[in-house]
Formats: C-alpha cells, structure tokens, sequence
C-alpha cells in the first residue's frame, strides 16, 4: 500500500513543482543566476533541500549514501514518522539520521550491506544512478551515446532512462564516467530534472568532468580574483583603489580612473601582484585583510614567496590538488572564462595566468577555478601542458616578440598583469607563460641567471642598471633586443617601450646583464 502511495505521490510532485521566472540565492557558493541555483529552488519548494544562503552547498564535493537517501525522501515529502526502525550495525537506533535511513530502507529504494548502511559512503555515478532512477520509477529505452558504457554495464538501463527522459542530454562522443564520483551537484540536478520537466535540457550538455582533481586533508590557499595588488601594510588603500580591492576586481577602470600623481602614490605601497588561480601561503591575518606570500615569486628572505598584504575576500581555501592535472598558460593579452554552457562570461583574467585543466575537447579546456567550479576556457587563448616543467624552452625571439605585444602599455609600480607592468612585472610575466619562473624583482633578476659582459650581449638578456653610476643597488631593468636597444617599462609617467640603453642616464648606470635563455 505504501508503494502505491509513493508513485501517487510521485506524480503530484511531477504535476505540482512549478519553476520561477526570478530564483533567490539557496547556498551561498551557488550564484543566483546559475542553473544549478534553478534546480536548487525547485527542490527547496518541495522541501528536498533546506535554503541556507550563508552556508555553502559544496556542489563539487562527492555525494554520500546518506545524502543522497535525503535528498530522494525530503523531496518526495516522505512521512518520517512512519517508517519501522530497522537495525544497521553502524547506525544506532536513536542516531539523528535513522528517520531518514528508516523510511529509503522501507521504500526498497536503499539497503545496506552485511549488516551496515554505510551513510558515510561515497557513491560513483553509476551506483548514484542505479539508485535515483528506480526511485522515481524512471523507464525508457534510447541509444546511449556515452562512449564508456558499455550494453552490459551494470548501469546501463539506468542511464538509457536518463537519456529518454531527457534529464541528461550527452552530446557526441561524451563519457558517461561511470567510476567517478558523483558531485552533489549533478545529483541534485538530475533529481530536479526528474521532478520539474521544464528543467530537462533541450540541447546537448557539455561533459561534466572529475579526473584528475584530488581531495586532500591539506589546505591550500589561492588568489580568487583576477589579479590582486600586494601592499606592504594592511588597509592602505585609498578611496580611488577600491575598484582593485574589491572582488571581482575590476582593473581596468581603477587604472583608468588613476592621475599620475595617485599612480606615483603607489611607489612603495604596492610591492607586486599575484594572478588568478595563484597558490599563496597566509601568513598573517589583520581584520578584513591578510598577509600572504607569492609562492611563485623568489624573494631570498622568505622561502614562502614574496610577501604583502591582501583583502581576505582575495584568497580563498581550497582541500583540492592539481598535481595530476595538465595546465592552461594564458596567451592572450586578456580572456574570459566561460560558464559550461560557453556563452555567459564568468571572469576576464590576464596573460600569464595558469590554470589546471580537467579535461578539454575541439575549442575549450575546462579549468578548474579556485572556488568557483569548472569554467571554459577557449583554446585559442591559451596553450595547454601535461606541468609546467614540460613547457618549452622559449628562443630570444619568441621572449622579444612577446614583449612587444605590450608596447604603449602604460606602466603601473608593481604591475605583473596584463592591465600594468612594471620594470621587472612585464619580463616576469613574458618569461613566465614560456616556462621560465625568473625572480620577480629587478635587483633579484639581477642575481639569478647566467652574468653576460655587456661586449657579450645578445637579444634576450636582461640589463640591469644601479644607482651611484652602475655601482650601487639596481633600480631597474629592461630587455635587450639587439642594437644597443631595449624594450622596458621606464617609470609610473611613462609606457612600455623600445629606446636606447647607450645613451643617457642609462648609460651611465648600466650595471650588468644576465642570461635565462
């Protein structure tokens, strides 16, 4: 008796659950706008999920055997009440989760196994599956374009229901990848597919991806804008910097909106800048801001990296490893991380930036972003590699060329993105994208590398020059491109450009050069 109320009841729930033209935040790591926060909603109508928009949803973590028996009861509005107590040797009787354990083990939907429901217990897709179809009595046959399931896979009937009732709808030659993980995400969406027909896609979805990313017990810390500004005291920013402080950042209308004499301002307050998707150690924390170190910037008094104060909301936590992962260098000169669907722009980042790539098909890598998700990346911007120790070593030509793409560029103390370089920023960020991690700063560019008499020169090198004639600390650096010449980033009043380094205060306090080629 109680089945056959279940499939009225079903049915209801199909004829009911009504989609919204406007959708509130459910969870506060789930944007308003997203399809996800869609199919949120509709469950939240039905009471499958709880609305928590100051708590995160964790769409990316792999769902657990409780959770999906959760997500299945509350939505179908089970009567908790009435199921009969069965016994788990992991569950006790008066656990907080037995009403719900209870009512899927009577509905058959969910048994244990030797005696233990396992609720901890994470579940592949296929076995997530095997699970959420049966439970809402989902039938149809289709041909499975999926190119990993094979007609005997266990799954296989499952995932033809899928296919014909349009809650997935694979494109081309796509994996089904039934061995990893099911996300809580794709859980829930494929539940709220079930229950609300108007969310079933009507063109083919791109492939959902998990390969190579790893859950770890260590935290990391990551840069979560585009670029952000390192200050060598906490909350020194000035009214006209918020654009910069913010996130999203948005650089080019602080850049724009600086006079020279607050550009000037910046010498000695900003230090560096450190890029999207950059790991960074925390060092310190003050209030709404943190001190933290540059991993990838050598500085000879830290072995974390280069130091300076950020905005809190500029770092972001993560448990997830690369370290099997490929990775996208960007190439352009700026570009826009697509969402899933490749029309919606997510956010524009800047030459140099590295991301790890998951997976990638004729036009796009997906990339892992540091807590927004997989995001689109086109091809066209970017060049892919299995690590960055695979990257090629780059020709003077290749390093000189690059260079020049930022010619008229306006200087920015500091700078290291595509939006302002400094001095040493622009040769950093050239040498960085070709697989050459140089010293971030001018007077440390000049320690590192191969020291080459300046009768010796060749196009490619760094010259350096010093105060007190050449003899004292360097100030400053360009790059020889042959003829006496060099391209550099003079001063906050000035822009990238090619001049002579034989003439002038330049000549008088040229100081060396070194070679990284």
């Amino acid at each position: 008796m109680r089945k056959i109320l279940l499939q009225i009841g079903v049915i209801c729930l199909l004829l009911a659950a009504v989609t919204n033209t406007g959708y509130a935040q459910i969870f506060s790591d789930v944007k308003n706008d997203s399809k996800l926060n869609e199919e949120l909603t509709v469950l939240n109508n039905l009471g499958g999920v709880v609305q928590s928009p100051n708590e995160s949803f964790r769409a990316d973590d792999p769902i657990t055997r409780y959770e999906v028996a959760e997500f299945i009861v509350r939505t179908m509005q089970i009567d908790l009440e009435m199921s009969t107590i069965p016994t788990y040797l992991d569950i006790p009787a008066d656990d907080p989760r037995m009403p719900v354990i209870a009512a899927i083990t009577e509905l058959g939907m969910m048994t244990g196994f030797e005696g233990e429901f396992n609720p901890d217990a994470k579940l592949s897709r296929a076995q997530a599956v095997k699970i959420l179809v049966p439970a809402f009595q989902l039938t149809g046959q289709a041909a499975i374009p999926y190119t990993d399931i094979a007609k005997n896979h266990s799954a296989e009937p499952a995932i033809q229901a899928l296919v014909a009732n349009k809650i997935v709808y694979p494109a081309k030659n796509q994996k089904f990848n039934p061995s990893d993980m099911m996300t809580r995400a794709d859980f829930v969406s494929y539940l709220a597919r079930i229950i609300e027909p108007s969310l079933r896609p009507a063109e083919p979805e791109q492939p959902v991806f998990q390969s190579c990313v790893k859950e770890t017990a260590k935290k990391r810390y990551v840069v979560d804008v585009a670029v952000t500004n390192l200050w060598n005291k906490p909350n020194q920013g000035r009214a006209v910097d918020y654009p910069s402080t913010k996130n999203p950042v948005e650089m080019q209308k602080w850049i724009s909106s600086l006079s020279l004499s607050q550009k000037k301002w910046l010498v000695g307050r900003t230090d560096t800048q450190a890029l999207y998707g950059d790991e960074v150690s925390l060092l310190e924390t003050k209030g709404k801001w943190q001190r933290i170190a540059a991993k990838d910037q050598y500085v000879p008094y830290l072995k974390a990296g280069y130091p300076g104060w950020v905005p809190k909301s500029h770092v972001v936590a993560t448990n997830k490893n690369y370290e099997d992962c490929g990775i996208a260098i960007i190439t352009a000169d700026k570009t826009n991380l697509l969402e899933k669907d490749a029309k919606t722009k997510f956010l524009q980042i800047s030459y140099a930036t590295i991301l790890p790539v998951i997976e990638e098909t004729a036009k796009y890598y997906y990339v892992e972003t540091p807590g927004d998700g997989v995001k689109l990346l086109k091809k066209s911007a970017a060049k892919s590699y299995e690590s960055y120790s695979e990257v090629p070593k780059p020709t003077a030509t290749t390093i000189i060329n690059e260079a020049k793409r930022y010619l008229g560029l306006p200087y920015l103390w500091a700078g290291t993105s595509s939006w302002g370089y400094d001095c040493s920023g622009i040769l950093y960020a050239v040498f960085r994208t070709h697989g050459i991690m140089i010293p971030r700063d001018s007077f440390y560019q000049a320690t590192g590398g191969k020291a080459v008499a300046k009768k010796n020169l060749k196009p490619g090198d760094l010259v350096f020059f010093a105060y007190n004639g050449g003899k004292g600390k360097v100030y400053h650096v360009g790059l020889y491109i042959g003829d006496g010449k060099m391209l550099h980033a003079p001063h906050y009043a000035s822009k990238v450009k090619i001049e002579s380094m034989n003439s002038g205060v330049y000549k008088k306090n040229y100081s060396g050069a070194r070679r990284y080629l």
